[in-house]
């Protein structure tokens, strides 16, 4: 009997676990580029023709592979416009009586696998090097989850830059040799800009006509199959790899993307596998031309962080989404969705959002998820904005980042204490502050950086909370030792910006 083999946008991989469970010559491979995905948040179009380019080709890789593949175009008249409608008219079509799919990186996604009124067999996504299984059986009875413990585990497990059980150079973690602020360079290198082909411009064409989100489509710089990526991963490693670490945390005005390696995207849809992306980190620093703080950072990101906010995803399931420790409930300023600001560092990192569907994790933690946390923002709205903005972000990476790291809505599980700062960490760490309306030396008035009351109304209206953290305890003491009149208009400038963002009033 046939089946169906659902492949997903972000399940690009030849090798996925659906298709290896599938016969090639009796089962039919199902792809849909459907309105019902590009408008389940209002995805960025550069994110949405990234995706939708890269699963054409996709196709056709599968098809000179011998499978058969029914393939659903956005503008088919025929089209449902969802995953749901677009199995059942297959399932029709072809005869099938089961749909085989691997495990999707989003609840709503499987939750509507499971009410489909066929039988639906969902087999693990083993692109990773970390099951759920094993990170559950990891996280098991452990009073608490730290990635720097499972980070670890995981260079163990890989063999990734030891010497027989030991770390290479004699230590797990190289962060004091990194974040290292930066500074112009007209000799850095910079990634290249893929031009559209053929099948991109088509594509590109479509999206315009089609979605009106927030964010620019053109011009579109990003690569859209297996050939492209490793084209990026290869300029990455003997490029901008040897200053990754020492930059991997500054931001500079006019520099998006620095020494960072804008691989995630192509890990997300499959066009990259986490293993070959690390052995060609670590085979440049085996040869000498990067510093071990530099491959072990990159490294770091990869079967540290990503492995461990996936297992978090799988291990809380869909309820980790609905959480709010903080009670935060503040809608999402109009300045996320391009409005009006006078405060530098915020106006680069939406720009750069808007403009390119990326900014690194620094911008998206310090900055844009730094103010929101500071002011108290939903984390469900902070969530469906990083989900819809950036060209890498799916669920299964982008909920424990928003809600766990940068939010603090999961309480203390992903993180043992907020990521908040005052406008002292974006002064070192960036050039954003020479040329800002605010002036980041003030403390109050009406030119003080915004960051710096919003701060210290942070920690008093969470004192009950935090006050207990050794790590924030010392910033409480700080605050008690200041002057009851200062700080009592610290406050006072907290409240007056928090009401102009009620109003919709440009900070």
């Amino acid at each position: 009997m046939v089946r169906l083999v659902l492949v997903l946008g972000d399940q690009l991989s030849p090798a996925m676990s659906a298709l290896r469970a599938a016969d090639r010559g009796r089962d039919v491979v199902v792809m849909a580029e459907v309105m019902g995905e590009g408008t389940s948040v209002p995805h960025h179009p550069q994110k949405i023709a990234l995706i939708l380019a890269a699963m054409r080709k996709f196709a056709v890789v599968l098809r000179a592979d011998g499978w058969q593949v029914a393939y659903s175009r956005l503008d088919d008249p025929a089209n449902s416009q969802t995953i749901q409608g677009e199995l059942l008219r297959r399932a029709a079509e072809h005869g099938a009586s089961e749909v085989l799919a691997t495990m999707p990186g989003e609840w709503r996604l499987v939750r509507a696998l499971e009410d489909l009124p066929l039988p639906v067999r969902l087999v693990e996504d083993d692109r990773f090097l970390c099951s759920q299984a094993e990170f559950a059986a990891w996280a098991k009875g452990r009073r608490q989850l730290r990635m720097e413990w499972f980070y670890r585990e995981m260079r163990r497990r890989t063999g990734l830059l030891m010497e027989g059980d030991r770390p290479a150079g004699g230590q797990w973690n190289y962060d004091h040799d990194n974040r290292k602020p930066a500074e112009a360079d007209l000799l850095r290198p910079r990634p290249r800009d893929f031009a559209p082909d053929p099948v991109v411009a088509e594509v590109l064409d479509l999206v315009e006509k089609r979605f009106s989100h927030f964010g620019r489509l053109r011009p579109f710089r990003w690569a859209t199959d297996r050939p492209g990526a490793l084209q990026a991963l290869a300029e990455f490693v003997t490029g901008r790899l040897p200053r990754f670490g020492e930059e991997q945390d500054a931001m500079l005005e006019g520099e998006p993307f620095l020494s960072h390696s804008l691989l995630s995207p192509y890990l997300n849809l499959g066009l990259l596998t986490p293993m070959e992306v690390c052995r060609a980190v670590e085979d440049e620093w085996k040869a000498g031309r990067v510093p071990i703080a530099a491959a072990e950072g990159f490294i770091r990101q990869i079967i540290g962080w990503r492995e461990y906010v996936r297992g978090i995803w799988g291990l809380q399931g869909p309820a980790y989404l609905q959480g709010n420790a903080l009670g935060h409930d503040r809608p999402l300023p109009t300045v996320y969705w391009g409005g009006e600001t006078r405060m530098s560092c915020m106006a680069a990192a939406i720009g750069q959002t808007r403009d390119l569907a990326y900014a690194h994790h620094i911008q998206r933690l310090m900055v844009t998820g730094n103010f929101a946390l500071l002011a108290g923002v939903d984390p469900a709205a902070v969530h469906e904005w990083y989900l819809s903005v950036y060209i890498d972000a799916f669920e299964w990476v982008e909920a424990p980042n928003t809600l766990g790291m940068s939010q603090f809505a999961d309480g203390g599980l992903l993180g043992s204490k907020p990521y908040v700062s005052s406008g002292a960490y974006i002064d070192r760490m960036s050039d954003h502050c020479r040329a800002c309306h605010y002036r980041v030396k003030d403390k109050t008035g009406e030119r003080a950086c915004p960051f710096n009351p919003l701060y210290w109304h942070f920690l008093t209206r969470h004192r009950d909370r935090f006050r207990s953290n050794p790590r924030m305890a010392q910033m409480y003491r700080v605050w008690d030792g200041m002057e009851a009149g200062h700080r009592q208009k610290v406050l006072e400038d907290a409240e007056s910006l928090l009401r102009r963002l009620d109003a919709g009033e440009a900070v």
